[in-house]
């Protein structure tokens, strides 16, 4: 049976475009995605992609727990089974992860639980491992804390600049979590 997800982002989107052209044989269909900026270029792929979408400005709420208000409502018109993080570069509250206990997944470019947060791959790069990847999760109370799903390995070669590791790391991420997302609605997490 085929899950419906929401999709929150803040920014290009790239994740989310690549779950939506994948979503079909992994076995979800996209009913809604939500951006927290008008400037998400996300929104454009949406458009083009003829999926539902909304932007939930969280720079219009004086409180978290308003915004987060809104993305709840917004997300019950839709019938979700899941909320998928695509570079949704908010902190979620304990309250909200709470609602949605064990049904909040997120993608982290990091090999987890090593370098959590906003720079994931710049600061792998700049501690000069040889080895870091991409990690889905589920999404917890901590930041980058919770479940791991599944994990790919990206090696960091002699002359690797930190744009060709970027593109590394994101090429990964289009390969990894259609895939885990997959395994999670198929049972296996």
């Amino acid at each position: 049976m085929v899950k419906n997800i929401a999709v929150l982002v803040s920014g290009g989107g790239s994740n989310f475009e690549n779950l939506a052209l994948k979503s079909a044989e992994a076995g979800f269909e996209i009913k809604i995605l939500i951006a927290d900026s008008p400037d998400a270029y996300a929104v454009k792929r949406a458009e083009k992609l003829n999926i539902p979408h909304i932007i939930i400005d969280r720079s219009k709420y004086s409180a978290k727990k308003e915004f987060e208000t809104a993305v709840t409502e917004a997300v019950s018109n839709f019938n979700i089974d899941y909320i998928v993080l695509a570079g949704f570069m908010r902190i979620l509250s304990a309250e909200f992860i709470n609602f949605y206990k064990n049904r909040i997944i997120n993608i982290h470019p990091s090999l987890l639980p090593s370098f959590k947060g906003r720079n994931g791959i710049e600061d792998a790069y700049n501690y000069g491992v040889k080895v870091t990847g991409v990690t889905v999760h589920f999404v917890d109370a901590g930041i980058d804390t919770g479940k791991i799903i599944a994990q790919t390995a990206v090696i960091i070669e002699e002359d690797e600049t930190l744009l060709s590791l970027e593109e590394k790391i994101h090429q990964a991420e289009y390969e990894l979590y259609p895939a885990a997302l997959k395994k999670v609605l198929d049972g296996g997490v």
